[in-house]
């Protein structure tokens, strides 16, 4: 599967969902836009900050970790499906997600974010457990588990209570790492077309540790999100020479998260 390498993926393109995206998120150095088969269905990516992302796989829109308000998401269409990853206020905001998803938008989640949730959307919830799956719009969503490894961290992101995505849809998987460390469940994926993987500390891991791991699980391409720190942003330039230098033939997509 991932000698089809980047016929879909590499060839991303960042135009808006409605209309044009802002220009602060478009970063026209890393990425190329390609023919796409017809079978297979396009991919764009759009960075809108930290953990959040809008993500147009073929007619399905999808929100990861949508806070920060409704404007923020003003250029694209309503979510269909929806991620949150975690608890805490860069992963989950309620007034967010009253605000940007519908009636017909489905909310995937932990149960620890379900519980911190009104009645309101009740009737929108999936729930998954670490290595549960559930599909939705024909892509199959499996919870994998993100937790921190370092005994002086482990309070901030306990295993169980978070979920990593993997999202299956037209024999392609994209990988979501949410709050983790390079835990064994990482290192263990496998046809990973795409992968998102943090990098900050104290939260999630070094630069190192999240290149160590990606070089073991050797994604197609690899796209440094979530790596604002406790002092600044992480060295995603030196995430990618480590990467580079594996010769794994593992491309790394650097994305401003962080122009909004």
């Amino acid at each position: 599967m991932k000698k089809l390498i980047l016929g879909l993926f590499t060839a991303i393109s960042l135009v808006g969902c409605k209309n044009n995206a802002k220009e602060a998120d478009v970063d026209t150095t890393a990425d190329t836009t390609a023919a796409v088969a017809k079978s297979e269905k396009e991919l764009q990516i759009h960075p809108v900050g930290h953990a959040t992302m809008v993500l147009q796989w073929g007619d399905t829109t999808i929100y990861v970790d949508p806070v920060g308000g409704a404007e923020r998401f003003a250029n694209f269409d309503s979510p269909d499906l929806i991620l949150v990853t975690d608890i805490h206020g860069d992963h989950l905001n309620a007034e967010t997600l009253a605000a940007v998803s519908t009636d017909k938008s489905k909310i995937v989640l932990p149960q620890a974010c379900a519980d911190r949730l009104g009645a309101d959307f009740t009737a929108q919830l999936d729930v998954l457990a670490n290595g549960e799956t559930k599909t939705r719009y024909d892509i199959a969503i499996t919870a994998i588990p993100m937790y921190n490894l370092r005994e002086e961290d482990k309070d901030k992101h306990v295993k169980g209570r978070g979920n990593g995505y993997v999202l299956e849809s037209d024999g392609k998987r994209l990988y979501i790492s949410g709050d983790t460390e390079d835990i064994p469940e990482m290192r263990a994926l496998e046809n990973i077309d795409i992968a998102f993987v943090c990098m900050n500390l104290p939260y999630t891991m070094t630069v190192e540790s999240a290149a160590d791991a990606v070089i073991e699980f050797a994604p197609t391409a690899v796209y440094p999100y979530h790596y604002r720190g406790a002092n600044g942003l992480s060295d995603v330039a030196k995430f990618k020479a480590i990467v580079d230098a594996a010769g794994k033939e593992i491309t790394v997509v650097q994305k401003d998260w962080y122009a909004q």
